[in-house]
């Protein structure tokens, strides 16, 4: 399966220790992350990330393509709610994509949490026919 990772600043330290609780899973997978939040989580978590540009430079725009083309099966999105950024319309973007392409979304790592066990049991198959 192929999964998304972004977090904003405040995030990232969690991202990077939401990747290394499930070191074991995501590395049965495809993971792509926009550039700071994928250089954070291989340096952490030893995966293979493969990486967009940074958020604010295009990054989550070049994730939001992916959504868009259907290419990502689930997508982890630590963001803060507490401290919008200026290019907070990208981010609407992709959460308004995977809700067009049924493509799960958490934006909290209990959401995180509860996708990859589901991921790890199986239950997120259907996107290989869906995406298919």
């Amino acid at each position: 399966m192929n999964i998304g990772l972004i977090a904003h600043d405040s995030k990232k330290k969690l991202m990077q220790n939401f990747c290394i609780a499930y070191r074991g899973i995501l590395c049965k997978h495809t993971l792509y992350a926009t550039g700071t939040t994928g250089r954070l989580i291989e340096e952490a978590a030893n995966l293979s990330v493969y990486k967009y540009l940074a958020g604010h430079l295009g990054g989550e725009q070049q994730m939001a393509s992916q959504i868009e083309q259907n290419q990502l099966d689930l997508l982890i999105f630590l963001r803060d709610p507490l401290n919008p950024k200026h290019h907070e319309p990208d981010v609407h973007k992709a959460v308004q994509l995977c809700d067009m392409h049924n493509i799960p979304l958490a934006t909290n790592v209990a959401t995180a949490e509860l996708l990859i066990k589901s991921l790890d049991r199986g239950d997120l198959e259907w996107r290989e026919i869906y995406r298919g």
